[in-house]
């Protein structure tokens, strides 16, 4: 394949996947969106594996069959409920890669500059090799700059992603964590990466490139351990952005177009996404960059009452009689597998003419879109799944509310509480409808570790057990 034809090709995966990112902002075209990447990637790798001077394809062929074919095998065996820790998984993988593929270059350098400095014959370098051996000492320059934001980016994205996988799957404490002195310790570590950088411009060796790649790995697992466990979908949000820009300066640095606009999308989308989200949990962007929130600054407050259980007779009862429900899924409806159920009692219910509706937070579950994803697969029409902004105002409104598996992201203490981990964070108000059924197994704390004083208020009912179990049980009692 000539280059020419490699880089319309790689215009046509370009568009295709800015295409994707369009279409993945609207439930009706998600699905039309994800062929629109897989074609895109597709082109991608076939015009990079043919295009010139790309040598040893044969090991380059297997290297993507064995990594498609495990690719497949994990991807049947997660769970829904485990996506987050897939996805925190993966950009550990980018990053990793960037790491790798910069300390390469620097070992590619350095045999180049040695043969042009032996006065050896350069016509038989190929690839990568000859590029660099053309390249003016101004060019190189820029290379190392591109090597060093590429492995900085690159280190702080593997660890900060292992961290977060960690947290989400329940192997790393949700709690923050920060060693003495916090921040300043990440700024002097960043200041002694830039050190080293300078004395790596100047023709250090790759030393110091291996030691930004130690250094810039702690600074990764010391930010994500520095935020709380019911701030992880930003931080998943957030290492999509350094994945992303890592690629891209490592696409600088191949001179490769492509991974340069791509990694350019993911991580612009990736910010604009992490600053969404952080206005819906009302935290501040650069807070989210430098890590350490979702920290208390005293005891949270105690709180009165307890807590009532109602049986299935008791909830199927007051559904019959209620002319408007809302639906609140979370993380627990993910976990039981409950989305079917859910789907069927929401068509019961609208086939007796009740107006039935999903109220869902930016951050239900463990990643942005988690619950319209759940429900997308129940088959649950688009147009009654709102977003917290369209429907807060209506609870007043509202004779039963149904929250199904959620915690934090419907607790009053974030408006009420200043020392609660989730203070200030905008939430579902579900406890100003008439009646609020709360579905748990049990009466532990969300994710945040904050006690939920909605379990206490006097309009609200326990309906415990797993929640798949509970909804088949109710549809028994609803026609």
């Amino acid at each position: 394949m000539s280059l020419g034809l490699v880089s319309a090709t790689y215009v046509v995966a370009a568009v295709l996947f800015i295409l994707s990112l369009g279409g993945l902002s609207n439930q009706e075209s998600a699905k039309r969106a994800i062929w629109y990447g897989i074609a895109g990637m597709a082109l991608a790798v076939l015009a990079t594996i043919m295009a010139p001077d790309i040598k040893n394809t044969a090991l380059v062929i297997i290297a993507l069959l064995l990594g498609g074919a495990i690719g497949v095998y994990v991807a049947g065996k997660v769970q829904m409920t485990e996506m987050p820790q897939l996805v925190a998984a993966l950009h550990s993988f980018v990053g990793l890669a960037a790491v790798f593929i910069g300390l390469n270059a620097e070992i590619e350098l350095s045999m180049v500059q040695n043969l042009i400095a032996n006065n050896a014959d350069l016509k038989q370098l190929t690839g990568f090799a000859k590029k660099l051996a053309e390249k003016t000492s101004v060019e190189i320059a820029i290379l190392k700059v591109e090597v060093f934001l590429g492995i900085f980016i690159g280190a702080v994205t593997f660890t900060g992603s292992v961290v977060a996988f960690g947290k989400l799957a329940g192997n790393i404490d949700g709690k923050p964590f920060k060693l003495s002195g916090g921040h300043m310790v990440n700024a002097g570590a960043a200041l002694f990466c830039i050190l080293l950088g300078v004395l790596y411009f100047q023709g250090a060796g790759i030393w110091t490139m291996i030691l930004v790649t130690l250094i810039a790995g702690f600074i990764g697992w010391h930010l994500i351990m520095g935020i709380g466990g019911a701030d992880m979908p930003v931080v998943v949000s957030m290492l999509n952005s350094y994945s992303g820009w890592a690629a891209a300066a490592i696409g600088f640095t191949l001179g490769n177009d492509l991974l340069i606009v791509t990694g350019a999308l993911v991580g612009s989308s990736g910010a604009i996404l992490s600053y969404i989200m952080c206005k819906a949990m009302n935290r501040h962007f650069v807070s989210v960059i430098l890590g350490g929130f979702g920290e208390t600054t005293g005891k949270a407050a105690e709180i009165d009452g307890e807590m009532v259980a109602i049986d299935a007779d008791g909830v199927a009862a007051t559904l019959e009689e209620a002319d408007s429900v809302v639906i609140v899924p979370g993380y627990g409806m993910a976990v039981a597998q409950a989305q079917s159920s859910v789907a069927e009692l929401t068509r019961r219910l609208r086939a007796q003419g009740k107006e039935v509706r999903f109220a869902i937070h930016p951050v239900a579950g463990r990643l942005p879109g988690h619950m319209n994803v759940l429900l997308a697969e129940a088959k649950v029409p688009y147009d009654i799944v709102l977003e917290m902004d369209e429907i807060n105002d209506d609870f007043p409104q509202t004779d039963v509310v149904f929250v199904i598996g959620s915690n934090d992201i419907v607790n009053p203490s974030a408006q009420d509480d200043p020392n609660s981990p989730i203070a200030g964070m905008p939430v579902l108000e579900v406890w100003k409808s008439k009646q609020v059924y709360v579905m748990k197994r049990g009466s532990g704390t969300g994710y945040s570790g904050a006690e939920n004083p909605l379990f206490y208020k006097e309009n609200t009912r326990m309906y415990y057990g797993d929640a798949k179990a509970s909804l088949d049980a109710l549809l028994q009692l609803i026609s």
